[in-house]
Protein backbone atom coordinates (compact mmCIF):
# COMPACT_ATOMS: atom_id res chain seq x y z
CA UNK A 1 0.00 0.00 0.00
CA UNK A 2 1.41 3.24 -1.05
CA UNK A 3 1.43 5.78 1.93
CA UNK A 4 0.24 9.43 1.91
CA UNK A 5 2.42 11.43 4.01
CA UNK A 6 0.66 14.66 5.56
CA UNK A 7 3.11 15.08 8.66
CA UNK A 8 5.54 17.30 7.20
CA UNK A 9 5.82 19.48 10.25
CA UNK A 10 6.81 16.58 12.04
CA UNK A 11 9.26 15.34 9.30
CA UNK A 12 10.28 15.72 5.50
CA UNK A 13 11.29 13.05 3.49
CA UNK A 14 14.94 14.02 2.49
CA UNK A 15 15.03 15.25 -1.19
CA UNK A 16 17.18 12.81 -3.45
CA UNK A 17 19.34 15.27 -4.08
CA UNK A 18 20.23 16.10 -0.62
CA UNK A 19 20.92 12.56 0.19
CA UNK A 20 23.20 12.49 -2.83
CA UNK A 21 25.46 15.01 -1.56
CA UNK A 22 25.21 13.65 1.70
CA UNK A 23 26.18 9.70 0.92
CA UNK A 24 28.87 11.86 -1.64
CA UNK A 25 30.63 13.59 1.15
CA UNK A 26 30.44 10.53 3.36
CA UNK A 27 32.20 8.90 0.98
CA UNK A 28 34.93 11.08 1.00
CA UNK A 29 38.45 10.41 2.51
CA UNK A 30 37.29 11.46 5.97
CA UNK A 31 38.36 15.37 7.63
CA UNK A 32 37.49 17.50 9.97
CA UNK A 33 37.37 20.68 9.84
CA UNK A 34 39.97 21.71 12.47
CA UNK A 35 42.67 19.76 11.28
CA UNK A 36 45.09 22.39 9.70
CA UNK A 37 46.23 19.89 6.91
CA UNK A 38 45.20 20.13 3.32
CA UNK A 39 42.11 17.88 3.71
CA UNK A 40 40.66 19.47 7.43
CA UNK A 41 41.03 22.92 4.98
CA UNK A 42 39.26 21.24 2.54
CA UNK A 43 36.41 20.68 4.63
CA UNK A 44 36.61 23.76 6.43
CA UNK A 45 36.09 25.46 3.17
CA UNK A 46 32.56 23.38 2.59
CA UNK A 47 31.47 24.19 5.84
CA UNK A 48 32.56 28.47 5.15
CA UNK A 49 30.65 27.33 1.78
CA UNK A 50 27.02 25.84 3.71
CA UNK A 51 27.49 29.01 5.75
CA UNK A 52 27.30 31.37 2.98
CA UNK A 53 24.47 29.52 1.11
CA UNK A 54 22.43 29.67 4.42
CA UNK A 55 23.21 33.23 5.25
CA UNK A 56 22.42 34.37 1.41
CA UNK A 57 19.27 32.62 1.87
CA UNK A 58 17.82 34.08 5.15
CA UNK A 59 19.63 37.80 3.96
CA UNK A 60 22.03 37.97 7.12
CA UNK A 61 26.15 37.75 7.78
CA UNK A 62 27.58 34.20 7.65
CA UNK A 63 29.29 34.95 10.58
CA UNK A 64 25.91 34.90 12.24
CA UNK A 65 25.33 31.72 11.61
CA UNK A 66 25.74 28.60 13.69
CA UNK A 67 25.44 24.77 12.76
CA UNK A 68 24.04 22.93 15.74
CA UNK A 69 21.94 19.56 15.82
CA UNK A 70 18.87 21.28 15.82
CA UNK A 71 16.62 24.15 16.90
CA UNK A 72 15.96 21.96 20.17
CA UNK A 73 19.87 22.46 20.88
CA UNK A 74 19.65 26.05 19.29
CA UNK A 75 16.43 27.21 21.54
CA UNK A 76 18.31 25.55 24.58
CA UNK A 77 21.21 27.05 24.34
CA UNK A 78 19.92 30.64 23.81
CA UNK A 79 17.53 30.64 26.66
CA UNK A 80 19.80 29.31 29.44
CA UNK A 81 22.12 31.59 28.28
CA UNK A 82 19.80 33.98 28.77
CA UNK A 83 18.35 32.85 32.09
CA UNK A 84 22.01 33.53 33.29
CA UNK A 85 21.49 36.80 34.00
CA UNK A 86 20.67 38.00 37.35
CA UNK A 87 17.09 38.93 37.80
CA UNK A 88 16.44 38.12 33.99
CA UNK A 89 12.41 38.39 32.78
CA UNK A 90 11.53 36.29 29.79
CA UNK A 91 8.51 37.37 27.99
CA UNK A 92 6.79 33.83 25.61
CA UNK A 93 2.93 32.58 25.07
CA UNK A 94 1.41 29.72 26.13
CA UNK A 95 0.95 28.44 22.74
CA UNK A 96 4.96 27.35 22.34
CA UNK A 97 5.87 24.50 21.05
CA UNK A 98 6.93 22.18 23.72
CA UNK A 99 10.73 22.63 22.78
CA UNK A 100 10.31 26.47 24.24
CA UNK A 101 7.46 25.96 26.50
CA UNK A 102 9.18 22.87 28.59
CA UNK A 103 12.62 24.61 28.56
CA UNK A 104 10.95 27.39 29.85
CA UNK A 105 8.90 25.52 33.00
CA UNK A 106 12.76 24.12 33.61
CA UNK A 107 14.08 27.73 34.12
CA UNK A 108 11.10 28.50 36.04
CA UNK A 109 11.88 25.68 38.05
CA UNK A 110 15.15 26.70 38.15
CA UNK A 111 14.05 30.70 39.38
CA UNK A 112 14.04 32.11 36.29
CA UNK A 113 10.93 35.10 35.69
CA UNK A 114 8.87 33.92 32.73
CA UNK A 115 5.71 35.53 31.52
CA UNK A 116 3.59 33.54 29.60
CA UNK A 117 0.95 35.81 27.10
CA UNK A 118 -2.47 34.05 26.62
CA UNK A 119 -3.01 35.28 22.94
CA UNK A 120 -6.77 32.55 23.17
CA UNK A 121 -9.07 32.72 19.92
CA UNK A 122 -6.69 34.64 17.88
CA UNK A 123 -3.32 32.17 18.05
CA UNK A 124 -0.95 34.71 18.11
CA UNK A 125 0.59 37.53 20.19
CA UNK A 126 0.92 41.11 18.78
CA UNK A 127 2.90 44.40 20.18
CA UNK A 128 -0.34 45.34 22.47
CA UNK A 129 0.47 41.99 24.35
CA UNK A 130 4.07 42.56 25.00
CA UNK A 131 3.68 46.53 26.16
CA UNK A 132 1.46 44.79 28.94
CA UNK A 133 3.75 42.65 29.53
CA UNK A 134 7.64 44.06 29.94
CA UNK A 135 9.51 45.15 33.11
CA UNK A 136 12.87 46.96 33.54
CA UNK A 137 14.20 43.65 34.13
CA UNK A 138 12.80 41.71 30.92
CA UNK A 139 15.85 40.52 28.98
CA UNK A 140 13.94 38.22 26.02
CA UNK A 141 11.00 37.79 24.68
CA UNK A 142 10.79 34.70 22.53
CA UNK A 143 8.00 32.90 20.48
CA UNK A 144 7.54 31.22 17.28
CA UNK A 145 7.15 32.86 13.71
CA UNK A 146 4.45 29.96 13.00
CA UNK A 147 2.69 27.94 15.10
CA UNK A 148 3.49 24.26 14.17
CA UNK A 149 0.29 22.98 14.86
CA UNK A 150 -2.18 25.40 13.82
CA UNK A 151 -0.12 27.55 11.74
CA UNK A 152 -1.26 30.66 12.42
CA UNK A 153 1.55 32.96 11.71
CA UNK A 154 2.94 35.97 13.89
CA UNK A 155 3.92 39.50 12.24
CA UNK A 156 7.18 38.87 13.05
CA UNK A 157 7.85 42.15 11.16
CA UNK A 158 5.52 44.53 13.60
CA UNK A 159 7.35 42.50 16.54
CA UNK A 160 10.53 42.79 15.84
CA UNK A 161 10.68 46.41 14.62
CA UNK A 162 8.64 47.07 18.34
CA UNK A 163 11.60 45.23 20.19
CA UNK A 164 14.29 47.23 18.20
CA UNK A 165 12.83 50.45 18.84
CA UNK A 166 12.78 49.35 22.40
CA UNK A 167 16.16 47.57 22.69
CA UNK A 168 14.37 44.16 23.96
CA UNK A 169 16.36 41.12 22.13
CA UNK A 170 13.82 38.78 19.82
CA UNK A 171 14.34 34.91 19.96
CA UNK A 172 12.51 33.30 17.03
CA UNK A 173 11.48 30.03 16.79
CA UNK A 174 11.32 29.52 12.93
CA UNK A 175 10.92 25.94 12.55
CA UNK A 176 7.75 26.08 11.26
CA UNK A 177 7.98 28.93 8.56
CA UNK A 178 11.15 27.56 6.85
CA UNK A 179 10.51 25.81 3.38
CA UNK A 180 7.10 27.27 3.26
CA UNK A 181 7.51 30.79 2.38
CA UNK A 182 10.17 33.14 1.33
CA UNK A 183 11.46 34.70 4.30
CA UNK A 184 13.67 37.42 5.07
CA UNK A 185 15.12 37.58 8.85
CA UNK A 186 13.96 41.44 10.24
CA UNK A 187 16.51 43.53 11.59
CA UNK A 188 14.94 43.66 15.08
CA UNK A 189 14.96 39.60 15.57
CA UNK A 190 18.34 38.86 17.75
CA UNK A 191 18.29 35.07 17.62
CA UNK A 192 16.63 32.66 15.51
CA UNK A 193 16.44 29.02 15.30
CA UNK A 194 15.92 26.34 12.27
CA UNK A 195 16.25 22.61 11.94
CA UNK A 196 16.96 20.62 8.15
CA UNK A 197 14.43 18.09 8.44
CA UNK A 198 11.15 20.12 8.36
CA UNK A 199 12.81 21.20 4.47
CA UNK A 200 13.56 17.81 2.95
CA UNK A 201 16.61 17.90 4.69
CA UNK A 202 18.71 15.47 6.91
CA UNK A 203 17.57 14.81 10.72
CA UNK A 204 20.21 16.10 13.56
CA UNK A 205 21.16 18.84 11.63
CA UNK A 206 20.13 22.60 12.37
CA UNK A 207 21.46 26.23 12.71
CA UNK A 208 21.10 29.35 14.66
CA UNK A 209 21.30 33.15 13.75
CA UNK A 210 22.47 34.90 16.36
CA UNK A 211 23.33 38.47 15.44
CA UNK A 212 27.01 39.27 15.14
CA UNK A 213 28.83 41.23 18.98
CA UNK A 214 25.80 39.15 20.66
CA UNK A 215 27.33 37.22 23.58
CA UNK A 216 26.17 33.79 24.32
CA UNK A 217 27.10 31.28 26.64
CA UNK A 218 27.63 27.90 25.05
CA UNK A 219 25.71 24.69 26.11
CA UNK A 220 28.57 22.43 25.19
CA UNK A 221 31.97 22.84 26.46
CA UNK A 222 35.22 21.80 24.33
CA UNK A 223 36.11 22.83 21.74
CA UNK A 224 35.98 25.93 19.46
CA UNK A 225 34.06 24.99 16.93
CA UNK A 226 31.23 27.33 15.27
CA UNK A 227 33.01 30.38 17.06
CA UNK A 228 33.34 28.61 20.69
CA UNK A 229 29.64 28.40 20.36
CA UNK A 230 28.90 24.58 20.27
CA UNK A 231 31.93 22.70 21.03
CA UNK A 232 32.18 18.87 18.83
CA UNK A 233 33.66 18.14 15.61
CA UNK A 234 30.96 19.65 13.03
CA UNK A 235 28.71 17.19 10.70
CA UNK A 236 30.02 18.33 7.67
CA UNK A 237 28.01 15.80 5.38
CA UNK A 238 24.95 16.87 7.18
CA UNK A 239 25.79 20.36 6.99
CA UNK A 240 26.05 20.35 3.46
CA UNK A 241 22.97 18.46 3.15
CA UNK A 242 20.57 21.15 4.83
CA UNK A 243 22.57 24.00 2.60
CA UNK A 244 21.68 21.98 -0.48
CA UNK A 245 18.10 21.58 0.95
CA UNK A 246 18.12 25.58 1.55
CA UNK A 247 19.12 25.56 -2.40
CA UNK A 248 15.84 23.38 -3.21
CA UNK A 249 13.68 25.72 -2.23
CA UNK A 250 11.98 26.81 -4.94
CA UNK A 251 11.12 30.49 -5.39
CA UNK A 252 7.33 29.19 -5.72
CA UNK A 253 7.22 26.88 -2.86
CA UNK A 254 4.29 29.49 -1.14
CA UNK A 255 1.79 29.42 -4.35
CA UNK A 256 2.58 25.16 -4.72
CA UNK A 257 1.63 24.06 -1.39
CA UNK A 258 -1.13 27.05 -0.74
CA UNK A 259 -2.63 25.32 -3.97
CA UNK A 260 -3.12 21.97 -2.34
CA UNK A 261 -4.23 23.11 1.28
CA UNK A 262 -6.94 25.73 -0.19
CA UNK A 263 -8.40 22.81 -2.09
CA UNK A 264 -8.48 20.15 0.27
CA UNK A 265 -9.86 22.48 2.88
CA UNK A 266 -12.50 23.62 0.21
CA UNK A 267 -13.63 20.06 0.19
CA UNK A 268 -13.90 19.18 3.66
CA UNK A 269 -15.11 22.19 4.83
CA UNK A 270 -18.97 21.75 2.41
CA UNK A 271 -19.42 19.51 5.29
CA UNK A 272 -20.79 21.20 8.10
CA UNK A 273 -19.03 19.13 10.60
CA UNK A 274 -15.34 19.87 9.59
CA UNK A 275 -14.02 22.94 10.85
CA UNK A 276 -10.54 24.13 10.55
CA UNK A 277 -8.77 25.70 13.40
CA UNK A 278 -7.83 29.03 12.92
CA UNK A 279 -9.24 29.30 9.94
CA UNK A 280 -9.73 33.52 10.39
CA UNK A 281 -6.00 33.89 11.22
CA UNK A 282 -3.04 34.64 8.92
CA UNK A 283 -1.65 30.91 8.35
CA UNK A 284 1.30 29.68 7.11
CA UNK A 285 0.62 27.55 3.55
CA UNK A 286 0.78 24.36 4.20
CA UNK A 287 -0.75 23.22 7.69
CA UNK A 288 -4.48 22.75 8.19
CA UNK A 289 -6.14 21.69 11.92
CA UNK A 290 -8.82 20.10 11.50
CA UNK A 291 -11.63 19.60 13.65
CA UNK A 292 -13.87 16.66 13.18
CA UNK A 293 -17.29 17.19 15.34
CA UNK A 294 -17.87 14.35 16.62
CA UNK A 295 -15.27 12.28 16.14
CA UNK A 296 -12.59 10.80 18.13
CA UNK A 297 -9.22 12.52 16.69
CA UNK A 298 -7.28 9.45 17.97
CA UNK A 299 -9.30 6.99 16.43
CA UNK A 300 -10.11 8.67 13.48
CA UNK A 301 -6.25 9.29 13.00
CA UNK A 302 -5.69 5.18 13.36
CA UNK A 303 -8.02 4.41 10.63
CA UNK A 304 -6.72 6.98 8.66
CA UNK A 305 -3.20 5.22 9.16
CA UNK A 306 -4.63 1.82 8.24
CA UNK A 307 -5.59 3.49 5.32
CA UNK A 308 -2.18 4.58 4.37
CA UNK A 309 -2.96 8.32 5.28
CA UNK A 310 0.04 9.55 7.71
CA UNK A 311 -1.35 12.38 9.76
CA UNK A 312 -1.20 13.79 13.46
CA UNK A 313 -2.97 14.81 16.26
CA UNK A 314 -0.69 17.77 16.95
CA UNK A 315 3.24 18.36 17.49
CA UNK A 316 5.01 15.30 17.07
CA UNK A 317 6.77 16.34 20.53
CA UNK A 318 3.83 16.50 22.56
CA UNK A 319 1.42 14.08 20.52
CA UNK A 320 2.94 11.05 21.71
CA UNK A 321 1.29 12.05 25.48
CA UNK A 322 -2.38 11.42 23.85
CA UNK A 323 -3.74 14.34 25.75
CA UNK A 324 -5.64 17.65 24.60
CA UNK A 325 -3.45 19.42 22.82
CA UNK A 326 -2.21 22.50 24.95
CA UNK A 327 -2.13 24.99 22.28
CA UNK A 328 -5.57 24.08 21.08
CA UNK A 329 -7.43 24.40 24.64
CA UNK A 330 -5.39 27.30 25.20
CA UNK A 331 -6.95 28.65 21.97
CA UNK A 332 -10.56 28.94 23.81
CA UNK A 333 -11.32 25.61 21.98
CA UNK A 334 -13.54 23.48 24.08
CA UNK A 335 -12.11 19.91 24.85
CA UNK A 336 -14.84 17.89 22.24
CA UNK A 337 -13.23 19.97 19.69
CA UNK A 338 -9.93 19.57 21.05
CA UNK A 339 -10.41 15.98 20.86
CA UNK A 340 -11.36 15.77 17.55
CA UNK A 341 -8.62 17.06 15.74
CA UNK A 342 -6.29 16.21 13.35
CA UNK A 343 -3.30 18.49 11.74
CA UNK A 344 -2.66 17.83 8.20
CA UNK A 345 0.74 19.26 6.93
CA UNK A 346 1.70 19.54 3.50
CA UNK A 347 4.88 19.87 1.39
CA UNK A 348 6.28 20.59 -1.85
CA UNK A 349 6.67 16.96 -2.30
CA UNK A 350 2.95 16.14 -2.28
CA UNK A 351 0.59 16.14 -5.31
CA UNK A 352 -2.82 17.23 -6.23
CA UNK A 353 -3.50 13.69 -7.05
CA UNK A 354 -2.55 12.73 -3.14
CA UNK A 355 -4.72 15.33 -1.69
CA UNK A 356 -7.89 13.82 -3.88
CA UNK A 357 -6.88 9.98 -2.84
CA UNK A 358 -6.80 11.09 0.82
CA UNK A 359 -10.18 13.06 0.61
CA UNK A 360 -11.30 9.97 -1.29
CA UNK A 361 -10.32 7.88 1.73
CA UNK A 362 -11.86 10.05 4.33
CA UNK A 363 -15.05 10.55 3.12
CA UNK A 364 -15.12 6.72 3.02
CA UNK A 365 -14.13 6.04 6.24
CA UNK A 366 -16.29 8.84 7.83
CA UNK A 367 -19.27 7.55 6.11
CA UNK A 368 -19.20 4.11 7.63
Amino acid sequence: MKKIYFDNNATTKIDPLVAEVILAELQETPSNPSSIHQLGQKAKAKLFKARQTVANYLQVRPVEIFFNSGATEGLNTILRSVAQKKEAHIITTDLEHACLYKTFKFLEGRGSDITYLKPKEKGRVDVKDLESAIKNTTALIAISWVNSETGIKTNIEEIANWCEQNSIPLLIDGVAILGKEKINLPKGVTYACFSGHKIHGPQGVGFSVIRQGVKIEPLLIGGEQEGGLRAGTENVAGIMGLAKAIELIPSDVEQKISKLRDFFELELTKIPSIMINGANQPRVCNVSNVAFLNEDGESLLARLDRAGVIVSLGSACASGALEPSRVLLNMGYSKDRVMSSIRFSFSRMNTLEEIQEALHLLFQILNR
